[in-house]
């Protein structure tokens, strides 16, 4: 297996007119049809679009591994000009791990629960190479400290489960980068990981890509990370390539109306709910059977001409001028692409009522023993420390930081799910502290509900959605007959923007933003006052997550509720919300309203937050401010600041003092609180981390 006959000059990935599809009983699915894309040595190509759009699926038809359903049935995929899908299983062996290599969207699918990480690492170059186990171990240690893990040794001698979410996913890396392959498909590699960690592996995937001349297919529906990895994209949309070009030139000049509501529908800097709110994507993706005519994207174009974009297979038109630029689209040339987006009616601001909420120093302590089967001494796991906040009628308050830091805890408590330790939490006035979730009062229980993360886990498969929404009037005693609540429920649809012939379907026949619609119709049954919402829209496509976050606001117009957003996504949260809570390790760091927090003086923690968050705007610069180590653990801080062993300003405090004293809450202009050592000449000294160049 020489590269000899290879001139590297030549594409290194070339896929032409690729179709595949999925046979099952009832019949043919085509899932990627007549797919072309190009990848040239040491270059990164984004493939980008809403789930199912077949993303995936190129990328395990590169692998040869479609499983038993899959099959190509046209075109071909040439790597170093050789054809992949003419070549036995004995050829593609050789090539799989060693020339070609891929990471997936989950760390521990990839390692083996049993083996110490040193073992995994080495056993590939042992097998693709015959290379001896001194040998490979010796290049596993190297491998480990090019991922930038700390203490190599230890991390050679651990299992798995010892490692954190994104310790795990640069172990995956580091075993996908040991036989130095020639092209890396990476699958949505950070999207369960947090926003700093995400940066660092972004970071690192781009230098490692330099470094060892890694050509790389980069799989994500986030445009953000896009921008900041890849030279080139690949826009898709239903099985096909719409648009492929030059990163910034796609960026700034689509030509594609899918790639432009792609972007309309995702929070720029400059985006407002109030005054530019989001434009969501009309209607739903196209299931494979039920394709429309001529043009995919038709039926939700703005552009669409009834008998010319249906008419025809519409192939690719190159874009003159443009590096490698092209587009599927019959209308690009007659389409004006510099006119404004047509300002949707701006909305009235929700007015901020009364105080319905207030937390005064609320702790949260687990006991855990530290023996096996609960010998041992217990240890206390310090999950929310000293919270105090308040929230009002009407507002929209986010809950920021990484995972670990005590966000879903606070969001427990509140809930009545889990009791605290000490302080209080009163609701309309009345002290919930410490009455679990069972001794709360029907009217306690549906004026605080809860949307959660993942759609699919919390509706009853067996239950159509109209008896899973009736269920909750009924526990809620909402209504006098099952007249009133059937009724009742058929407004509730209407509420969440969802056809009344929904309340027949089973949720196997809801898309999963149309799921998420149902989550947040049964949380409002009761009449919730206020709600949690926690990460409700990172398990959904950026085009549902428009139209589910502009409808959360239009509920919250309408019934004057009180909004906790938990999230990760600053995006969404600089969009969404009137006020800002950033934790960490249990604490909260830093707090004031949402231009308060996204400009300086910023807490170090949130500095380093804002500067990890990709944005998908050719306009924007960025400070990179990548946090090394992951949170401490709750059960054993840091002394003093619990930011101290990640802050790059520690050195600015004299004394030791981050070492040894919690920070006091330092009260800046208009309410903005922020929990730190530094002085106030420092904090207002502070440079913003994202500003937006002049035209």
């Amino acid at each position: 297996m020489t590269d000899t006959a290879w001139d590297p000059s030549k594409p290194i990935l070339e896929i032409e007119n690729l179709s595949i599809s999925f046979f099952t009983r009832m019949r043919e699915i085509p899932a990627v049809m007549d797919f072309s894309c190009t990848v040239m040595a040491g270059e990164a190509m984004g493939l980008v679009g809403e789930s199912g759009c077949g993303k995936s699926t190129v990328a395990l038809a590169v692998m040869r591994d479609l499983g038993k359903n899959g099959r190509i049935v046209g075109g071909s995929i040439k790597f170093k000009g050789r054809d992949l899908t003419h070549m036995t299983d004995d050829e593609l062996r050789h090539i799989r791990g060693s020339e070609i290599a891929m990471i997936y969207q989950e760390p521990m699918a990839s390692l083996n629960p049993a083996m110490k990480i040193g073992a995994q690492l080495a056993e590939v170059p042992m097998i693709h190479q015959g290379m001896s186990k001194d040998e490979a171990w010796a290049l596993a240690r190297q491998i480990v400290a090019d991922v930038r893990l700390p203490d190599p040794d230890r991390m050679l001698q651990s299992y798995p489960h010892q490692l954190s979410g994104g310790q795990q996913q640069r172990i995956v890396i580091a075993m996908a980068l040991m036989s130095k392959p020639a092209l890396l498909i990476l699958d949505e590699p950070t999207t369960a990981l947090d926003v700093t960690v995400e940066a660092g592996i972004v970071d690192l995937v781009k230098d490692l890509g330099h470094k060892y001349g890694t050509s790389m297919l980069f799989i994500s529906h986030n445009l953000g990370l896009i921008l900041d990895v890849c030279d080139r994209l690949c826009v898709m949309y239903s099985g096909e390539a719409v648009e492929t070009g030059n990163v910034v030139e796609v960026f700034d000049k689509m030509r594609h109306p899918y790639t432009q509501a792609l972007f309309r529908s995702i929070p720029l800097p400059g985006a407002d709910k109030n005054s530019h709110p989001l434009v969501a994507i009309p209607g739903n993706f196209p299931l494979p059977h039920e394709r429309p005519k001529g043009c995919n994207f038709g039926p939700r174009c703005d552009y669409f001409q009834d008998g010319r974009c249906n008419a025809a297979e519409v192939p690719m038109f190159p874009v003159p001028g443009g590096d490698r630029h092209a587009t599927r689209c019959i209308k690009w040339t007659e389409i004006d692409w510099a006119a404004p987006m047509a300002l949707k009616a701006s909305k009235e601001k929700t007015p901020i009522g009364k105080v319905v909420l207030k937390m005064e120093d609320l702790k949260k302590y687990y006991s855990v023993s530290s023996g096996a089967f609960g010998s041992g001494t217990a240890k206390v796991v310090k999950a929310n420390e000293t919270l105090s906040f308040e929230a009002r009628e009407g507002e929209t308050l986010a809950i920021v930081g990484e995972s670990g830091c005590g966000k879903s805890t606070f969001a427990k408590v509140l809930m009545g799910l889990e009791t605290a330790t000490s302080g209080s939490i009163l609701l309309f006035d009345e002290n919930v502290q410490s009455t679990p979730i069972q001794q709360r009062n029907t009217d306690t229980v549906s004026s605080v509900q809860m949307v959660f993360q993942n759609p699919f886990d919390t509706l009853n498969p067996s239950m159509n959605v109209g008896r899973q929404i009736i269920r909750a009037l009924e526990i809620f005693k909402q209504g006098g007959s099952d007249e009133e609540r059937h009724a009742r429920m058929l407004e509730l649809l209407d509420l969440v923007k969802l056809p009344r012939a929904f309340a027949e379907r089973m949720p196997r026949q809801l898309s999963g933003g149309q799921k998420q619609r149902v989550g947040i119709a049964r949380a409002f049954a009761g009449g919730a006052k206020v709600v949690v919402a926690d990460e409700p829209v990172s398990a959904l496509d950026v085009s549902v997550q428009a139209a589910v976050t502009d409808l959360l606001m239009d509920i919250q117009r309408e019934n004057k509720t009180t909004l906790l957003f938990i999230s990760h996504d600053l995006s969404i949260v600089r969009y969404l919300s009137d006020r800002v809570m950033v934790m960490y390790l249990g604490h909260v760091v830093e707090m004031g309203t949402t231009d308060q927090v996204f400009q300086p003086p910023y807490h170090p923690y949130t500095e380093a937050l804002l500067s990890a968050v990709p944005i998908a705007d050719t306009k924007v610069i960025r400070k990179r401010i990548v946090l090394d180590g992951d949170i401490p653990s709750a059960m054993n801080p840091p002394p003093g600041c619990p930011f101290q062993t990640r802050c790059r300003w520690k050195s600015q405090v004299p004394g030791g003092l981050c070492d040894r004293e919690m920070p006091p809450v330092q009260m800046l202009e208009d309410g903005h609180q922020v929990k730190c050592h530094l002085s106030a000449d420092l904090l207002a000294s502070m440079e913003p981390v994202i500003k937006v160049a002049a035209e």
